[in-house]
């Protein structure tokens, strides 16, 4: 059977499918399709050009003929292959909803009332109806279902099944949109340029990227790291002080970046928690290698806790937070202080943490390249920083500490598609074990670099959000 456009319209008609499920039940909360072509449960059963496809936002004409060639296409493959019938698996039309919803979140259109949402139906269930993520995406995207072996499909027949199960589309759309490209700027890896030329290109990024929010004061300055004086930039809040501190680590895999390499993330975090955000540097790899980092790290957090009044903060504890590899940095600065008694540190935050050196786990594998930070470049980082027989060392690698007990809170922040997203989750699971508040943060279809893509990332926003929130809450409750 082969229906159009109006869901109205579709379930208006007595379409069954199986076990004698009727279209309209299934569709009571909105409709739920795979690529607007197919439906669970209703085997057999193609549709055109309606709700999750680009429809109205579309050539109608160029859609509808799309959409006949893919169905007519597939019945020739079917018949071919032996099949006789074709379902969409529970997994990819959820994944497809799933991805759909996301290109509607990222703009205006579900906060409109207008038949778009179904706000045109009294009591009607308010869903963003057409496919908002573009027609050259779309008609990619079903393209490379076939291409996959028809990913997302179970097929039927008299001496044979087929079942390909999985997602078409994992990654946040405009995460999607800006890996794109990059790969057409036809970029060379970073792993593959000296340090002096990653640095460069890194600062060249960064000035490119969209800025922070404003906030009420950015003071640069110096403190004394461990063998000579470092830089930091303050970000203080717009509202009367004194504030709360945090200590942030930058990050750049011990090797490139600086006091203000995170600056859009340093204001949005200073913004949203009312702290103060001490943006501390420390040596870089391969001038200063491992434990030059940390060491810098744990004189930083010295300093800051030592120097509040100076600072604008109001009364200890500070709370730290990092980034990639800075936060190792500042874990590795809590290990520090409980082991020398201080200084008093309330929480850490770590995003998308270093917390091993073994390349081996299964997100270096998964992720290994395609996703901004690659394994390649994350082994080129340790190479520089630290030399292999000290790697195992706890503060290069701290998940591989005898000693996890009695740290302060902790958020730990992984991101989906990221190499580092196994020690991440492995790290918060040993803080855990070892008897430590820990929460973790999964951030779906997102990338190492999305936390910090501020303006860039709108999809990231609410994580970014998450991790105030958790600072802002930790701080208030030391």
């Amino acid at each position: 059977m082969v229906s159009r456009w109006c869901a109205g319209a579709i379930v208006a008609v007595d379409i069954t499918g199986r076990n004698g499920v009727e279209l309209r039940d299934k569709w009571s909360d909105g409709p739920t399709t795979y690529l607007w072509l197919t439906v669970t449960d209703f085997p057999n059963f193609f549709a055109i050009t309606g709700p999750q496809s680009p429809s109205v936002l579309s050539n109608m004409s160029v859609s509808i003929e799309q959409h006949v060639e893919w169905i007519s296409d597939c019945i020739a493959d079917l018949r071919e292959q032996g099949f006789t019938a074709i379902e969409p698996t529970e997994t990819a039309e959820a994944g497809w909803q799933q991805h759909a919803t996301d290109c509607a979140d990222l703009t205006l259109h579900s906060l409109a009332d207008s038949w778009y949402m179904g706000a045109n139906v009294p009591g009607k269930p308010r869903v963003v109806l057409p496919y908002l993520g573009g027609v050259g995406t779309y008609r990619k995207t079903c393209d490379e279902v076939v291409e996959r072996g028809y990913l997302g499909f179970e097929l039927f027949g008299e001496a044979k099944n087929q079942r390909n199960d999985g997602v078409i589309r994992r990654l946040q759309p405009d995460v999607s949109m800006v890996l794109g490209m990059m790969a057409k700027m036809g970029l060379p890896p970073m792993e593959t340029l000296p340090p002096d030329e990653a640095r460069a290109f890194m600062e060249e990024s960064r000035q490119a990227s969209p800025p922070g929010p404003e906030v009420g004061e950015v003071v640069d300055g110096t403190f004394p790291g461990a063998t000579g004086e470092l830089d930091f930039r303050l970000y203080r809040p717009a509202t009367p002080g004194p504030h709360r501190v945090v200590v942030y680590f930058h990050g750049g895999g011990w090797v490139l970046g600086g006091a203000c390499s995170d600056d859009a993330l340093c204001r949005d975090l200073c913004a949203q928690t009312g702290a103060i955000i001490l943006s501390a540097d420390y040596r870089h790899a391969p001038e200063s290698p491992f434990p030059a980092a940390v060491e810098d790290g744990f004189a930083a957090v010295t300093w800051a806790s030592e120097n509040l009044e100076v600072l604008g903060g109001s009364a200890a504890p500070i709370a730290v937070c990092g980034w990639s590899a800075g936060a190792n940095v500042a874990t590795v600065a809590c290990h520090t202080a409980r082991d020398a008694a201080g200084p008093d540190i309330a929480a850490q935050v770590l995003l998308n943490p270093v917390t091993d050196h073994d390349l081996g786990r299964g997100s270096y594998v998964e992720n290994a390249e395609g996703y901004a930070l690659t394994t390649a470049l994350m082994a080129w980082f340790w190479d520089h920083y630290c030399d292999p027989a000290d790697r195992s060392n706890p503060k290069a690698s701290p998940l591989l500490s005898d000693d996890l007990s009695n740290l302060p809170p902790t958020l730990v922040v992984t991101a989906e598609f990221d190499p580092l997203r196994d020690e991440g989750v492995a790290y918060a699971e040993a803080l855990a074990t070892s008897g430590n508040e820990v929460r973790q943060l999964a951030m779906r279809g997102h990338i190492h670099t999305s936390i910090g893509g501020v303006g860039m990332f709108l999809s990231s926003a609410g994580a970014r959000a998450e991790v105030a929130s958790a600072l802002a809450g930790y701080l208030a409750t030391s």
